[in-house]
Order: structure tokens, then sequence, then C-alpha cells
């Protein structure tokens, strides 16, 4: 996985969701076509390496990032041992829908379409609040995600979507396949080759963020990434 060493962009945010506060670092361009909010998967956070890479992609590319903690450090805790956040996704969904509704207040992002990139549960999640925020969210991209956790939700998400699983996570993949064919909206399901959940082989996370990268482009990048009358 490539390094990046310049960090200039990005600050440290504090977003309230119903009293809970949640920690996350955003980055946009001055130019920014579209801002895509990260929603990390099982035990992750917006430390990630795989995380950080993807969305230092999604800048040099133009496009404001904001990886955000949907977790409490109290709940993560608890999560390690008992697993039981990860998979509570209405939860997740209503932070996500918190942090979307936050940056409609922030200056540099108030007028930007918004992405979401969710990742293993969070793709679930995030399929959920781009259901709630059709407005506003422009775009969703799955890695390795679990789609098939949003339930009722995927009938109802409006924006193009883009899920991404490894060729080799067979379980993820069918879980997948079924997710797709209960929405309505445009999704496309792409498979890279030889890669298994976590995307840890030579060029594999690689793939997943230039798909990512491409995908928001051409659903945030144009007139139609900036929220009219905003």
């Amino acid at each position: 996985m490539p390094e990046f060493d310049d960090d200039r962009l990005e600050r440290t945010v504090e977003i309230t969701a119903r009293a809970v506060r949640l920690e996350g670092t955003l980055g946009v361009p001055a130019t920014a076509r579209g801002v895509v909010l990260f929603a990390h998967g099982s035990g992750s956070s917006r430390f990630s390496p795989r995380n950080r890479y993807v969305a230092r992609v999604l800048r040099d590319a133009g496009l404001g990032t904001l990886l955000l903690d949907l977790l409490s450090p109290g709940e993560e805790e608890v999560d390690e041992v008992t697993r039981e956040h990860r998979f509570d996704i209405a939860m997740l969904a209503d932070r996500l829908v918190a942090a979307v509704d936050w940056l409609a207040t922030e200056p540099e992002a108030s007028r930007l379409g918004i992405g979401l990139f969710g990742a293993s549960t969070g793709g679930g999640a995030a399929l959920v609040a781009a259901s709630e925020r059709p407005s506003r969210v422009r775009a969703v991209v799955s890695r390795g995600g679990r789609p098939d956790l949003a339930g009722d939700a995927l009938a109802t998400v409006r924006c193009p979507t883009l899920l991404v699983v490894g060729g080799e996570d067979d379980v993820v993949l069918e879980l997948n396949e079924a997710a797709r064919a209960r929405m309505r909206a445009t999704v496309r399901l792409v498979t890279v080759p030889g890669a298994t959940h976590l995307f840890e082989e030579p060029g594999a996370l690689e793939a997943v963020a230039a798909l990512a990268r491409d995908w928001f482009l051409e659903h945030l990048g144009s007139a139609s990434g900036r929220v009219a009358g905003a």
C-alpha cells in the first residue's frame, strides 16, 4: 500500500449524535467536487490504514473526506468484548445521518453533494443513511460490505451504488448479490479477483480505491455534485 505524508488538509472535528460525541477527521480541498463520509466496519476506526489510504486517493482526485468514528471510546471498549454495537445498524445509520446533517452546516462542505463509503457492517449502515437523506447523499460505495443488513431500506435507496467484493470472499459475495436484487437504484457489483475480505492482497486495496474514486467522481464530480439551493 503506498504511503502518504501530507496531512495538511485534515483537521479533527467533533459531531454530536443524540448526546454522544463522535470524533472525526475532515479534509476538504479548496476546489472539492464533493465530500465522502466513511462508515467504518467492524472493529475499525478513522485511523485504519486501509481507510486512510482510500481517503487520500479520493482527496488527491479533488474530493473531500470525513473519516468518522461511529462509536465513542466507551462503546468501542464494550464492542471489543461483545461485538454488539458493530451490528447495531440502526444506531450506526442514525449517527451517519447526524454527520450528513453536520456537513450541511460546515461552510467548506455545505454546498457539496455527499458520498458514503461503507466497509463491512458500515456498508449496511451507509445504505440506510442514504435512504434517509436522499437529497444529500448522491452516491454510495460499499467495500466488502454487508448491504443485506440494510434490510427494507434497500428498496428505498435512490442514489447510484457500487458494491465491491473480494473475488475470494464467497459468503459476502452471495450476500451482496442478494442485496443487489432487492435494490431499485442503479447498482453495480464488482469483484476484485483474488482478493479476500480485507483486500490485503497486493494491488487489491489499490483496485478498490480506484473504483471508489471513479464512482464518486462520476456522481459527485460535476455540477450535480453541488446541492441546489444550499
